[in-house]
């Protein structure tokens, strides 16, 4: 396996890898990775879909890509993807995936002529004082000592962040900045969590700083993630002969180790509660998704809180992967990541509005007809005085193919469980639905004469706690996370959010795309490049946008950085002048 950029590689066809008839593969989970793999096995691999099958333990597909609808409680979403035009991976899969919605077109041909007619943005970002505007204004607000520990971490190399916090490599003055509110509701960033983990998304989107106060960086899918991603891969695989089968657990993979080389030889699965085996030879590849951000969720309902009821590392995902990782250290260590469940748990909620009296109250915060089919708060609208630090959005609508007419479907979060609410003075963690919703009437500024009307006829509310829905961003060191291909494997691969490659980020649905598409390509051995990750972090004309948005548009001269008055008065501005670096530095606004 190796890596390609520009449209040489991307455009072209890899020949049949040599004795892919004779070999099969089984996946375990039908996540997005796992169903990923799948599709690139077929179109690549160009391996028969009979002999590709897939163990789900539910009885959904999807993993943690959901979005359903409960006869009994309504729609349930547990989270949205927020996604980009360099997820290099995941598009050069969906411009494969016929598209459910168009006839003769692609999911990406789909996705992105909604984007280009409808394009994303946000027109108020954050609320303070019970629904008026929060004022970021589009500023970051950094001070100059804040700014100088971004840079810091921006250069500093992987290995001196191994275990180390974000909380040790910044201090009070940046989390008062506008650009700590920004990052951390937009991705669900703690102080505790991986200060390497919040460098490599800094590399990773340093194209997009620009875009962040409003997130006209993001762009997203027509419907919820399931109908719009999931279902379309699902059929692509059905109509090439792949079965997906549910209620099927894997619990172990059995390996032989010969030497250097280490073989799956075993699958230990449940299957309707029974335990059976499937022997393996090598031409039999496992791939396996270990971990899962929505292992152990539980929903609640309108009128009763999620009861979570589980000690740290518990879940399915976690003694499989433990059951794989106790075999040989290179497969990792699980611990590492779901050890600490107060540090991975925070809550979602699904609110549906039932008629005509809440949507006003959102469409004077989002500036926009929440109805009208097109992008609706373009993002979360965060509540900056919130005591659960409370991000609510509205995707465009209808969310579901299946929602009524004049029904609002709204997506809430709350970063902090355990601290009592505003209005409910509960934590967020004890709340029933219609609790939620009043907490978020509250801050919508309805009058509170009438949140417990509008909470008890006028909306429905389904919460979701999830213990380690923030695993992947734990403090971590080299060897925590295995590689995609282990050492010495010749017919097994990690795939997934807790597996490790060069320079992705977590918590996105291109790293799922992408393990899974550097673990085909390596078992298979497909002669055609995977597409590297966008090397924003490493173009000067990247890094100077991000600096003068960063600086809140100041020039250089404005600033008085030690480092840069230095320069100034060794005349460095004279000595550049005719220069393409002035041109350069004209041209993104820093002189």
């Amino acid at each position: 396996m190796y890596y390609s950029s520009g449209n040489y590689e991307a455009f072209a066809r890899p020949v049949k890898p040599e004795n892919v008839d004779r070999k099969s593969a089984y996946l375990t989970g039908a996540g997005l990775a796992s169903l990923s793999a799948a599709c690139f096995l077929i179109r690549d691999g160009q391996m028969k879909g009979e002999r590709i099958h897939i163990l789900e333990e539910s009885a959904l597909p999807g993993g943690a890509c959901d979005g359903i609808y409960n006869e009994e409680k309504g729609f349930v979403i547990r989270g949205g993807r927020e996604m980009e035009n360099h997820f290099e991976c995941l598009w050069d899969l969906f411009r494969s995936i016929p598209s459910l919605e168009i006839e003769d077109a692609s999911v990406l041909d789909e996705f992105y002529w909604l984007n280009k007619k409808d394009p994303n943005y946000s027109l108020m970002r954050a609320t303070i004082n019970r629904g008026e505007d929060g004022h970021t204004d589009g500023k970051f607000t950094l001070s100059e000592k804040a700014s100088m520990e971004i840079i810091n971490l921006f250069m500093t190399k992987d290995e001196l962040l191994y275990d180390k916090t974000i909380d040790d490599v910044f201090d009070d003055e940046f989390y008062q900045s506008n650009f700590w509110l920004y990052w951390q509701t937009m991705f669900a960033f703690e102080k505790w969590h991986s200060a390497l983990e919040m460098k490599l998304y800094i590399q990773r989107f340093i194209h997009h700083i620009g875009g962040l106060p409003d997130f006209s960086a993001l762009k997203f899918t027509k419907y919820n993630q399931y109908e719009s991603l999931i279902l379309p891969m699902v059929k692509y695989l059905e109509s090439h002969g792949v079965v997906i089968q549910y209620n099927t657990r894997v619990t172990n993979v059995i390996f032989e180790k010969d030497s250097d080389v280490k073989l799956a030889k075993q699958l230990v699965i449940v299957e309707n509660g029974v335990e059976k085996t499937i022997s393996l030879t090598e031409d039999d590849l496992v791939f396996v998704t270990n971990g899962s951000c929505t292992e152990s969720a539980v929903v609640g309902t309108h009128d009763m809180a999620p009861k979570l009821d589980i000690t740290s590392g518990e879940g399915a995902c976690w003694d499989l992967w433990r059951n794989i990782a106790s075999q040989d250290p290179s497969f990792g260590r699980p611990e590492k990541f779901c050890g600490d469940v107060s540090k991975s748990t925070w809550e979602s909620a699904t609110l549906t509005t039932l008629d005509e009296k809440i949507p006003p109250y959102i469409e004077k915060i989002c500036k926009r007809d929440p109805f009208s089919g097109k992008v609706v708060t373009g993002g979360i609208v965060t509540v900056r005085d919130s005591s659960w630090l409370m991000s609510w959005t509205v995707n465009r609508q209808p969310h579901f193919k299946q929602q009524p007419d004049g029904q609002l479907v709204v997506w809430i979060y709350g970063l902090y469980v355990d601290k009592p609410g505003d209005y409910i003075k509960k934590p967020l963690r004890e709340c029933t639905g219609k609790e939620i919703t009043q907490e978020w009437l509250y801050h919508l500024g309805v009058p509170t004469e009438e949140i417990e009307e509008l909470s008890e006829h006028s909306a429905r509310c389904n919460p979701c706690i999830m213990p380690y829905i923030t695993a992947f961003f734990m403090p971590r060191a080299q060897g925590d996370r295995p590689k995609v291909v282990p050492e010495g494997c010749k017919n097994f691969a990690f795939i997934g959010q807790f597996s490790d490659t060069v320079r992705g980020t977590v918590f996105t649905t291109e790293y799922s795309v992408r393990t899974a598409m550097e673990a085909v390509y390596t078992l298979l051995d497909v002669d055609r490049g995977v597409p590297e990750v966008f090397g924003s972090c490493y173009d000067i004309r990247y890094l100077l946008q991000a600096t003068y948005f960063m600086m809140d548009k100041q020039k250089l001269t404005d600033l008085k950085l030690p480092f840069l008055l230095e320069l100034l008065e060794k005349g460095a501005l004279k000595k550049i002048e005719g220069t393409f670096i002035e041109e350069f530095l004209e041209r993104y606004h820093l002189i």
